[in-house]
């Protein structure tokens, strides 16, 4: 019976030579075939370690790595052809062509060249490149080199793709339509691992996230479950009405503006019912701010 898990970590290690440094500490952790999972942690937590260790930029201490029901240890080369990586830094050749890049990387993985060919202009078209497949790739934008080495990961036909920090340095309307094409991939059966510092892309794209600090993961969850631990939310409520009489719970920010404490398990109603009922209406309704952030805090400060 196939396996239904992509990625799992048995007591994974990583002690740095002089011995004092555990920057991975016995960590436990399995994805899902199917699923997007955020590994999310402050700097210096373990997000790129494991993801070095992962890669094979690192060698592990102790512990086991199972890709695909592989033991990354004793079937290497094959685990890795389950495996696409985009790493933060760019690392192409800045003086080779675009679909140059992509043709190329498929070959280290076997792939014909006719075949690598079709399928680098495949991507290269779905990702708005195929304009460039022609131009050397230090000429490209930010945004455009992020995109390149997306298509790379992807040119081999991965079943995990691991995003480390795939947002990083690029603007807000690129960074959406990364997310849209995340998520596209996931619909296909791509499992995604990614690391972010944005709480907001773990919020929108991932059924689970995992917080590491220090080496160990500290929670893993649905976005869900680890909301579900918050007390409370505050609330921003854009209003319209006389303002008189309100209970003490709603606070005046400015004209037209309250804030106020939804508490969890309280229904949202109960405050638009109490502001209607005072003469107030309400036209919009927002988090103060991003509520996995405020898990993600608690978490990393215990």
């Amino acid at each position: 019976m196939p396996s239904k898990i992509a990625l799992e970590i048995k007591n994974l290690y990583k002690t740095y030579k002089d011995g004092k440094v555990k920057a991975l500490n016995g960590v436990d952790l399995t994805i899902y075939k199917g699923e997007i999972f955020g590994l999310l942690g402050p700097n210096g937590a373990g997000k790129s370690t494991l993801i070095n260790v992962l890669t094979t930029l690192a060698n592990k201490t102790s512990g086991e790595i199972i890709i695909n029901g592989l033991d990354f240890a004793k079937f290497p080369s094959e685990a890795k052809t389950y495996l696409g990586v985009v790493p933060q830094e760019f690392n192409f050749n800045w003086f080779e062509k675009v679909e140059d890049i992509v043709v190329q990387q498929a070959g280290f993985y076997g792939m014909p060249a006719g075949e690598a060919k079709e399928r680098a202009e495949i991507l290269l078209k779905r990702l708005g490149l195929w304009d460039k497949k022609d131009t050397v790739s230090m000429k490209l934008s930010g945004g455009m080199k992020r995109r390149l080495m997306i298509v790379r990961a992807l040119i081999h036909k991965p079943e995990i793709l691991i995003l480390d920090e795939p947002s990083a340095g690029v603007d807000v309307d690129l960074r959406r339509e990364m997310w849209e094409f995340v998520r596209e991939l996931n619909q296909e059966g791509v499992t995604i691992i990614l690391t972010t510092h944005y709480l907001e892309e773990a919020e929108n794209l991932c059924d689970r996230v995992g917080i590491i600090n220090k080496g160990n993961i500290v929670e893993v969850g649905t976005v869900k479950e680890l909301l579900s631990e918050l007390k409370k939310d505050t609330l921003v409520l854009n209003i319209v009405g006389e303002i008189k009489n309100l209970p003490d719970r709603y606070r005046l920010k400015d004209d037209g503006i309250l804030e106020t404490d939804l508490l969890h398990g309280e229904d949202l109603y109960v405050i638009t019912n109490e502001l209607h009922s005072k003469g107030v209406q309400v036209t919009g309704i927002r988090n103060k701010t991003n509520r996995l952030e405020e898990v993600f805090i608690n978490k990393v400060s215990q």
